[in-house]
Parts: C-alpha cells; structure tokens; sequence
C-alpha cells in the first residue's frame, strides 16, 4: 500500500506524523507556518460532487487558527464589556487571554458578613456528641415515619397494639351487630357486610400483599355468598351453607392460582393468603347463623373487651381486666335477653376470641392501615365460632 493511499489528502504535502502541533488557542504565526487553504492545491476533485454552502464567517475578523463552531450551541461567554486597550487589568478582575475572543471574567466582590439580627434568628448547629464530629442518631425528627418503623429502626417489639381509635370502632360495629341481631337477619346483615369486607382488605395488607384487589373481592365475594346461602337456607343449616362456601370458594382459588404467570414462591404466598382471607370472610357468616341472643351478648361483649384492653395499662394487668370487662358485659347483656347469667360464660369466651384477634393485627410492625383494617374486624371476626357454639349449646 502507498502513502497516498494510507494519506489520501493532506495539504501542504505533509504526512500525519509531520504536521506541527499547536497549543488551545496559540496562533500558527507563532511558529512561522504559513496558513494554507484547501483550495491552493492542485488536486483534481473527484468522487461526489461538491454542494456549495454559504460561509456564515464571511467579513468576520480572523480569530486565529483554532476551529470554531458555526452551528447553534450554547453561549458560554460573559456578557460583553468595555474592553480596555491600555494598562494592566486592576486587582480582583482576570484578563482574558490574547486572540482567544473571549471577554474577561467579572471582578471578584467580597462577601459580606451577615447582619447580627439575621444570625439571630438562624438556629445553632448541633453540638458533637464525640470526637468524631457525629452526632447521636434519632428518629424523632423525622415527621413521616411511622410507629412501626421507628420500632423496627429502635430495635423494639414486633407487636403494636392497634391503640384506642381501632378499639372505638370496633365497638361502635359490635354495637351495630348486637342492635342488628335484636331487629333481624336482615338488619343484622347490614353490618356483617361491612364486617367481611374489612376483613378482607385487613388480611391481604396484614400479610404484606398490595395491592390485591383481585383476592380480596375475591374473598369478599366468599363472605357475601355465604350470608345469601344462610338467609336462603335459614339457621338450621348453617353450618352446611358455611362450610359448602368455604368448599366451593377455596376450588376456586386453587384454579384461579394455577392459572397465574406469576413464579411458584408468589403464587404459593397468593394461594395461602387468599384461602386464608375468604375462610374469615366466610366464617364471620356465623353471626348470622349463631342465635340472636348470643349474638348480642357476644358483640357487647367484644366492644367492652377491646376498648378494655386498648387502656395504657401493664400487658398483664390489661389483659386481665380486658376478660373481666367481658365477661361482665356478657352477664349484663345476658340479663337483658334470654341467655341470663349464662352470658358470663359467652362474654368470656368472645372476649379471649377478640384479645387473639387483636394479637393477630398487632403482629410484624403492622402499619396504621393495618390497624384500621385488620384491627377493627379481626376482634368480632375471631369471635363468630364461639357466639355460634356457645349460643347453640347454652340455648
């Protein structure tokens, strides 16, 4: 191969090992290279047809030999100012660089210091709580963290008591179930409604899982099919209307799981929570199937045991009123129905069922939703077999 092949073009006759380097923004003058164009060489042009472009630098003063950019960029250069042409720049303003185009740079000005009223109102840095200039860490500063975690980050419980505002609500709907059961089963389907579909909701986000829209109107769908089985086939047959839901609602969830793309770890976790869901969405059907004296008896008595156990109190201590509370509430609701001092008994038995619902929601540093969900429905929820045991076998 031939240099004119390996150089195909290079003006002045130089090879690219032969051409004089120059510095950013040094004049080619300097060194006593003569400035060529392309067109002083004699070479024919040949290939494709040269298109004739406008010089957008015509009757431009030269600015030297450094290439420039024609096109649209952005303007890096100071505004202009009044260029001086004799004396040395004053002190604090830097001189811009000879046949480089650009303009000089401002003069540097002082900071002043601030004035004492504003330093005034400025808060004090922190003092160092060691020699290594840290500070000690906290997590009370931060307004959008929540209880669980600042637990979590302090180290503390993984169980959280839903507090006093859950309690509050779950005794307002106990109340509802108890003055439902008193009218009818209709009236008192109103409220076990209400009961299934934040159960539902409570379970998936107590198990981590949002959102799940798909599994929890499916369980919620288990507990209404449940509630139109046991008005259609009466408190006789409560408990075949009952299980046969479950039944048919858990085959459902199987093959709605077996037709998902999700992997086996996901689908198993979807599986479990959903069948989990629908049997506590169904199961609070049994306030509907249990008799209706019981039923009062045992809602009165879960809204005294929760508001009970939602005081500042001991654990110990807290736990024990909470089951005295209720199983008092219970003999009062009893007076007032057929059930007599037998629903002392029943009171007992719904307030423990209510204390494991609220241990449940406390679980895992739940968050507030979960508190406001699985909180509040999961005290009556976990009460239903035992109002419906109780009332058949004390009746």
């Amino acid at each position: 191969m031939s240099n004119d092949q390996q150089y195909p073009y290079h003006p002045g006759g130089q090879g690219p090992e032969e051409q004089p380097q120059y510095g950013y923004g040094q004049d080619p003058q300097q060194y006593g290279y003569p400035q060529q164009g392309y067109q002083q060489q004699g070479y024919p042009q040949q290939g494709y047809p040269q298109q004739a472009y406008p010089d957008a630098s015509a009757g431009q003063p030269d600015q030297g030999a450094a290439q420039t950019w024609q096109g649209q960029t952005w303007d890096t250069q100071y505004q202009p100012t009044v260029q001086r042409t004799d004396g040395p720049a004053p002190q604090g303003e830097h001189a811009a660089p000879v046949g480089t185009g650009s303009y000089p740079l401002p003069p540097e000005v002082h900071a002043e210091p601030a004035p004492p009223w504003l330093l005034a109102k400025s808060p004090a840095a922190p003092a160092a709580s060691g020699a290594d200039g840290y500070s000690a860490p906290t997590t009370l500063g931060n307004a959008r963290i929540t209880d669980a975690q600042r637990a979590r980050a302090e180290g503390r419980s993984p169980i959280i008591a839903p507090g006093i505002q859950p309690a509050a609500i779950t005794a307002v709907l106990g109340l509802l179930l108890a003055l439902g059961a008193a009218i009818g089963s209709y009236a008192l389907a109103v409220p076990l409604v209400l009961l299934q579909a934040v159960t539902a909701a409570g379970w998936f986000r107590l198990n981590g899982m949002w959102p799940a829209r798909q599994g929890i109107a499916l369980a919620f769908a288990g507990g209404l099919v449940a509630d139109v089985a046991l008005l259609a086939a009466g408190r006789e047959n409560g408990p075949a209307a009952i299980i046969g839901t479950l039944g048919v609602w858990v085959l459902l969830t199987v093959v709605l799981q077996l037709r998902s793309r999700a992997g086996a770890d996901e689908r198993m976790q979807g599986l479990m929570a959903t069948v989990a869901s629908a049997a506590l969405a169904v199961l609070a059907a049994g306030h509907l199937a249990a008799v209706p004296d019981a039923v009062t008896v045992g809602a009165v008595a879960v809204a005294a045991a929760v508001l009970v156990r939602a005081l500042p109190l001991p654990a110990p201590v807290s736990v024990v009123a909470a089951l005295a509370v209720a199983a008092g509430a219970g003999a009062v609701a009893g007076a007032a129905t057929d059930l007599g001092a037998k629903g002392a008994l029943l009171g007992l038995a719904a307030g423990v069922c209510a204390l494991i619902g609220l241990r449940v929601a406390s679980y895992d540093y739940p968050s507030r939703f979960v508190h406001m969900t699985a909180g509040v429905a999961l005290p009556l929820t976990a009460a239903a077999p035992a109002v419906y045991v109780l009332g058949r076998v004390l009746t």
